[in-house]
């Protein structure tokens, strides 16, 4: 797009200054001048809505076309959340107000909430208590891992290492290591799952913990989970799950009753607040009754005169986490969705995903290589492997997918399968937009084989083009 400055035409103005209605300042000290006019655009009204309203079509999003990022559940988020949030009774508090004596009055109605959702997680998930500090997945990763730690070092036991499998969420290994413990990797076996095997030959008294996402990222619910509890328990570490695939199994199975200690939950993936544009985030941890000590402060507690107040008197605590009590709006739309949508609402999610899901990759696995044949759960892995022997390569399809208006799926993760593409359709949307997809899909493997070399030209719609990513990583600095 043209830079709205190539619009300016000298004198045209897009706005009228209202009158004047403070004192006019005085002769400023001439240091603090502009020796030349600030480079503004002159441009009138219509050109700058015109200018913004086209730039904002640039962006990409949920609400405007077909989102199957896989693993980030890229869902609708449904507009009446956003109303609950904008409330001017929420809106209008100020932060700091419930630590004040005065100020806890008026903000009960907000600190309720918090606590209700920390209730309503918890039954969601089979844990004792919540936190809902954390401000986005991979803080609450962090979170996690720290009270893990918390808890062995206020035992004296003297763990090092957290076994993970290869099929986990991207973050739990640098998770692990920014917590101080060693990472221990453990090869997925032919089912997709970890290999219980060699599992069993890493689990020793060093094992601090052990982190599953689960269902993992091949869309594949491990059906040995409660015997992985049992044994990493046998050996004295705690079992953390990675929430970021909740919506697969909301409703339907609470990883407490797998045996998980620890869970962090993304309210901005399963509960349907905004997830792109880099946030805002929610990384909710709930936890067993033997790691409430060491939740973060402050804690919500309800007084014997039924008003909530905060808790700050918590020697065992890992302290703060958050400036406050986490992203307070993002809460208030995953508790208004799930009121909505109440415990039928949330089973039909996981099962209307799961559905979806399985139709994909159906209709997929045709004309692409599945590595894991199975059933999958809210996602699914298939290989673009068949298409590279033409020269084209999962990039390429991504790159294919833009000109058509479809968001490309996560490429080259996970990193177990070669050319992989992970595609995640979510609940949210229609049969029409499903066969749409599936079309498409279907042409750019034919097309992959009746002319392999257009995917270099592509995308064609885009304001740039392809792009050289190779100098774009290493010479980045071109302008200078």
């Amino acid at each position: 797009m043209e830079l709205i400055l190539n619009k300016s035409v000298q004198g045209r103005k897009g706005i009228m200054f209202p009158p004047l209605d403070v004192p006019r300042a005085k002769k400023l000290n001439e240091k603090y001048l502009r020796e030349h006019d600030a480079e503004l655009p002159s441009v009138s009204e219509p050109e700058v809505v015109r200018h913004f309203t086209n730039l904002s079509r640039q962006n990409f999003g949920v609400d405007s076309n077909f989102y199957p990022l896989g693993s980030c559940t890229m869902k609708y988020n449904p507009k009446f959340t956003e109303r609950v949030a904008s409330g001017e009774r929420f809106t209008s508090l100020h932060p700091l107000a419930p630590q004040l004596a005065e100020g806890a009055r008026f903000t009960q109605g907000a600190l309720e909430v918090v606590s209700n959702l920390e209730g309503a997680l918890s039954k969601i998930t089979g844990m004792d208590a919540f936190t809902t500090q954390p401000a986005a997945g991979a803080h609450g990763e962090l979170t996690g891992v720290m009270l893990i730690a918390a808890y062995h070092r206020q035992k004296e036991n003297k763990k090092k290492h957290i076994l993970i499998p290869d099929s986990g969420h991207g973050t739990n290994p640098a998770t692990a290591a920014i917590a101080g413990y060693t990472v221990k990797t453990i090869p997925s076996d032919d089912n997709g799952v970890m290999d219980i095997d060699e599992f069993k030959r890493l689990l020793n008294k060093d094992t601090a913990a052990v982190m599953l996402t689960c269902p993992n990222t091949l869309g594949v619910f491990n059906p040995r989970v409660k015997e992985i509890s049992h044994l990493a328990h046998e050996a004295g570490a705690l079992m953390y799950y990675d929430g970021a695939n909740l919506n697969a199994i909301l409703g339907k199975v609470r990883p407490g009753d797998l045996g998980f200690d620890v869970v962090h939950l993304n309210l901005h993936k399963t509960f349907a607040t905004p997830h792109g544009g880099g946030g805002p985030g929610s990384g909710p941890v709930g936890v067993k009754k033997e790691l409430i000590p060491f939740l973060p402060i402050p804690r919500i507690r309800k007084t014997k005169k039924k008003m909530f107040e905060l808790d700050f008197e918590e020697p065992l605590s890992i302290g703060y986490i958050s400036p406050f009590y986490g992203n307070f709006a993002v809460m208030l739309k995953a508790y208004a969705y799930i009121l909505l949508l109440g415990k039928n609402g949330l089973v039909e999610v996981s099962e209307n995903a799961v559905l979806n899901a399985n139709y994909l990759k159906h209709h997929l696995s045709k004309h692409y290589e599945t590595p894991y044949s199975k059933n999958c759960l809210h996602e699914f892995v298939i290989s673009a492997s068949r298409q590279a022997k033409k020269g084209v390569r999962a990039i390429d399809i991504a790159k294919a997918l833009i000109d058509e208006g479809i968001h490309p799926p996560t490429v080259y993760f996970p990193l177990i399968v070669k050319e992989a593409m992970m595609i995640e359709p979510t609940e949210t949307e229609s049969k029409e937009t499903l066969d749409k997809f599936i079309e498409v899909m279907v042409n750019l493997a034919r097309l992959a084989e009746s002319n392999p070399k257009i995917f270099k030209t592509f995308p064609k719609t885009t304001p740039v083009n392809r792009l050289d990513e190779v100098k774009a990583a290493k010479d980045m600095n071109i302008a200078g």
